[in-house]
């Protein structure tokens, strides 16, 4: 009798964990809702944003747009390292950080292990038609939209074929004027600004 108690406990406790994961997986693949008030930005679009770069301002710009508290921000924090070493000479990276919450330029640095720009600023969020976060946008030298758009379709940026950041940035490198993206590159998915509530 006591075998089948432990029995049914391990099975139910070994689906509870699996119908969690599950759970959790789906909410991911879920689009972000679209705010009432979204005002939408196309590429090409001029983004008037006083950034303060001290680099070469003939780069393109690359915005990572971050919340501490969300989840799939935390998931991405070495695919946007790997871009950064990678691409570092040839683009301005800027971290964005979208939160209600005190956070400093050195825990957010040291976060991410990188000495790079930190803003605080949610109206970039604004002009660059971010609702959620983690979100790419890469202006080119004009500080024109070239992309805006998830990292990748998988939640752990583990798809080399989805890593939509990174063709964004070698489309633009390499004067690739019309990179065509799907809808899954396109449509935010991730946690809802800036309270991270969906």
């Amino acid at each position: 009798m006591k075998k089948l108690v432990v029995i049914f406990w391990l099975i139910l406790l070994f689906s509870s964990i699996g119908a969690l994961f599950w759970y959790n997986e789906w909410v991911y693949h879920l689009p972000t809702p679209v705010p009432r008030n979204y005002k939408a930005v196309y590429p090409g679009q001029l983004i008037a944003l006083k950034l303060p770069l001290k680099e070469d301002r003939s780069k393109p710009v690359f915005l990572h747009f971050f919340n501490p508290d969300c989840p799939c921000s935390r998931f991405n924090i070495s695919n946007f390292q790997s871009l950064v070493k990678k691409y570092g000479s040839q683009v301005n990276f800027v971290i964005v950080i979208m939160s209600d919450k005190t956070f400093t330029v050195k825990a957010i640095r040291d976060k991410f292990n990188l000495n790079i720009p930190v803003l605080f600023d949610p109206s970039i969020a604004v002009s660059c038609g971010v609702y959620s976060t983690p979100q790419a946008v890469l202006l080119d030298t004009d500080h024109k939209l070239y992309f805006r758009g998830n990292y990748n379709s998988s939640r752990y940026c583990t798809n080399e074929k989805t890593s939509f950041a990174k063709i964004a940035i070698a489309g633009l490198l390499n004067e690739h004027a019309r990179l065509v993206f799907s809808q899954v590159a396109l449509k935010a998915y991730g946690c809802s600004l800036p309270n991270c509530t969906r």
